[in-house]
């Protein structure tokens, strides 16, 4: 499939909620990744199960609003009918106009440079769909059920908390998928914020050489990887959570221009001037 099949394949049978991929009225076999980090803290008032419950809710409707759905879990890549929200439709600006910069960079295994990005830019992007729980703008449909690439961890504070995602790009995406890697964890070892920083980004440089390994096993060239984490201190008396996912979509009706293909050439400012953003 061509990426203008993906899309015109994953249109919503909603005018303004995106729905899971899979479900019934979508108009075709395309789906759309969109990137989400978040987290989300409770006092501890209730019991630890309703606790855990709002702590990861909290971080469902926190940043890109992605709450009030049934989210399963599945693996964790973006197939050859599948296209990326931010990449290659609305694409950001800053990846438009080469204003965002690689943070890293890695050899590939045949040799090739390989820039690693701040996956930032995408964050933004699913933002700018979604909206935010006070700003909605195309969110999932309340009490849809939604395939994504997810993972979160709930925690008793005092204790940090944190996820982590990495989305790397298939070089060939006619015959490869581009691969997603969640991450989350607890009790980073450092005092301040800087220290639990500079641990995550040391994290960071982990999770890109496993990439490295998993292209070079299966033989796929990744042309670039976009990597990054959201971290929250717990105190004393709260739990709280923090989530990493790529929910599988297809778009709300009035999302789309008409063509829709008009979304590969289009930037996320232009996206968002069009409709009134």
């Amino acid at each position: 499939m061509t990426l203008e099949d993906v899309v015109n394949g994953a249109i919503s049978p909603f005018d303004d909620y995106c729905d899971g991929y899979g479900n019934p009225g979508a108009s075709g076999m395309g789906y759309i990744s969109v990137l989400k980090l978040s987290t989300g803290m409770v006092a501890r008032q209730m019991d630890t199960v309703l606790e855990a419950v709002v702590a990861h809710d909290r971080a469902e409707k926190n940043d890109a609003y992605a709450g009030q759905v049934n989210m399963r879990n599945t693996s964790s890549f973006n197939g050859i009918n599948g296209a990326v929200w931010g990449y290659d439709l609305a694409r950001h600006d800053g990846l438009t106009d080469g204003s965002i910069r690689p943070i890293m960079r890695r050899r590939r295994h045949d040799g090739a440079d390989l820039p690693i990005f701040p996956v930032a830019p995408l964050l933004d992007a699913g933002r700018q769909l979604f909206g935010t729980e006070a700003a909605r703008r195309y969110p999932l449909l309340p009490g849809s059920h939604v395939v994504g690439a997810t993972k979160s961890i709930t925690v008793r504070g005092p204790t940090s908390v944190w996820s982590l995602m990495a989305l790397a790009v298939a070089q060939d995406r006619e015959s490869d998928s581009s691969l997603f890697v969640e991450d989350v964890g607890r009790d980073l070892p450092a005092a301040t914020p800087a220290d639990r920083e500079a641990l995550l980004e040391t994290r960071m440089e982990d999770i890109v050489d496993s990439i490295m390994l998993c292209g070079a096993d299966q033989h796929v060239k990744y042309k670039e990887i976009f990597i990054g984490f959201k971290t929250r201190w717990i105190p004393d008396g709260y739990i709280g959570s923090a989530l990493t996912c790529a929910p599988y979509l297809v778009l709300a009706r009035n999302a789309v221009p008409d063509p829709v293909t008009e979304l590969l050439g289009m930037s996320l400012s232009e996206w968002e001037y069009r409709h009134g953003f």
